[in-house]
């Protein structure tokens, strides 16, 4: 990463958080979010006084990947993790202990934690000087939205960052339509990070199944073999994310039947990950840490072939590069498509090199080796029509209207 390159998109979000102090900043998956809060947290702490910024994510995954990327740019800060899990910081939910820490610990402060952990924070009492919320869309649930709202009135300048603001249509529920967020102050449209190469347009592949989707034992067996024919025959089947239906039947395909042996044989690795049973490598159980850098690196490795099976963990923020396509096995609500969609419009590497060397013009993706982030669909007589439907109108609004995908509560 190095010294940081910013994009057009990302100078103008910085140039709209000097002229508010709190708001909703909306931005596609892969327009580089992250990189402008960072970029305002050096900004922050280039201003005289000893600053103390708080960094919201949804998961215990997810906060440890900010504070790499953002002690990766920021060096002048001593840093704190407030959340059950433990890592290579010093970690503690203890308010009293977070209350001493900020008042014995010199310079300037980063504490990281999630929304599971914010209430720590604000029984801890301690002042904050800017707050940045990842995947924002998070923090209106019941148990969430006291300490946003605490922490987000206490701070001097409180920004909340999501591809997928959403909305309440209802008194009963919280939304991001709240006075507490401020606003949309700033909306980076997709179709501009198309044209300015920073992510891909999705396609959308249905698959007619031709028979109904079974139901309990038998969805098992009905699940491995439209997996292991869109494997076999299917576009861009190189590097593969699949979104199971859901935890049990991907373990019980897992365990009943060849699915694994098959795709071994087919050439490919297996990932798969559940947050009730970890994560697993073909079938050796092995560590989150070492389950993602697995990714990583098959990810980049152009002679890979893998498959990632998951239920819900990977569709937020969790960056597994090099994915060539997705396969959408289950009913998703718009947040969870266009954060699912997210993972595979990512440019491959070597166009990334490209467009960097200036052999390849940003936005003309007919050139690009990876032109579309490719979505299969499988649509059986009985399920998944509507899911198509739904994908194609949030891929409308999202990639050629250019419009946020809101999504709201209604009752």
């Amino acid at each position: 990463m190095g010294s940081m390159q910013l994009r057009p998109h990302q100078s103008k979000a910085l140039d709209v958080m000097t002229q508010w102090s709190n708001g909703i900043i909306v931005v596609p998956t892969g327009g580089g979010k992250t990189f402008i809060a960072i970029s305002d947290a050096k900004r922050e702490l280039a201003t005289p006084g000893r600053k103390t910024i708080v960094v919201v994510a949804p998961r215990l995954l997810l906060a440890q990947q900010l504070s790499a990327e953002f002690t990766e740019h920021i060096t002048n800060a001593a840093v704190l993790h407030v959340h059950s899990g433990s890592g290579s910081h010093h970690t503690t939910t203890n308010p009293e202990e977070i209350r001493l820490w900020q008042e014995y610990t010199p310079g300037h402060l980063l504490i990281f934690t999630t929304y599971h952990s914010l209430h720590r924070i604000q029984e801890s009492n301690i002042s904050v000087d800017v707050v940045y919320f990842d995947e924002a869309h998070n923090s209106i649930k019941k148990n969430f939205f006291g300490p946003t709202r605490f922490i987000s009135a206490g701070a001097r300048r409180s920004y909340f960052f999501t591809a997928t603001p959403k909305y309440t249509a209802t008194y009963r529920k919280y939304g991001m339509n709240d006075p507490v967020y401020g606003g949309i102050i700033y909306n980076v449209p997709a179709t501009e990070l198309v044209e300015n190469g920073s992510i891909l347009p999705p396609k959308i592949n249905a698959i007619p199944i031709g028979v109904h989707r079974e139901k309990g034992e038998d969805a098992a067996q009905g699940d491995c073999d439209t997996l292991l024919d869109t494997l076999r025959n299917e576009d861009c089947m190189d590097k593969v994310l699949i979104a199971a239906p859901n935890t049990k039947v991907m373990m019980r395909m897992l365990a009943t039947t060849d699915f694994m042996s098959e795709v071994r044989a087919l050439g490919y690795d297996l990932l798969w990950i559940t947050s009730k049973h970890g994560a697993f490598h073909n079938d050796q159980k092995v560590t989150r840490e070492h389950f993602f850098n697995l990714v990583r690196a098959f990810g980049a490795d152009p002679d890979k072939k893998f498959v990632v099976l998951h239920y819900s963990i990977l569709s937020e923020g969790i960056s597994v590069p090099g994915l060539t396509s997705l396969v959408l096995m289950r009913q998703m609500n718009v947040i969870e498509m266009c954060q699912s969609v997210g993972r595979v419009i990512r440019l491959h590497l070597d166009d990334i090199q490209g467009i960097k060397q200036g052999t390849l013009i940003p936005g003309d993706t007919k050139q690009y080796s990876k032109p579309f982030g490719l979505v299969h669909v499988p649509v059986y007589s009985n399920v998944g029509i509507s899911t198509v439907k739904r994908l194609e109108k949030v891929v409308n609004t999202v990639f050629v209207q250019g419009q946020p995908a809101i999504a709201t509560i209604k009752r």
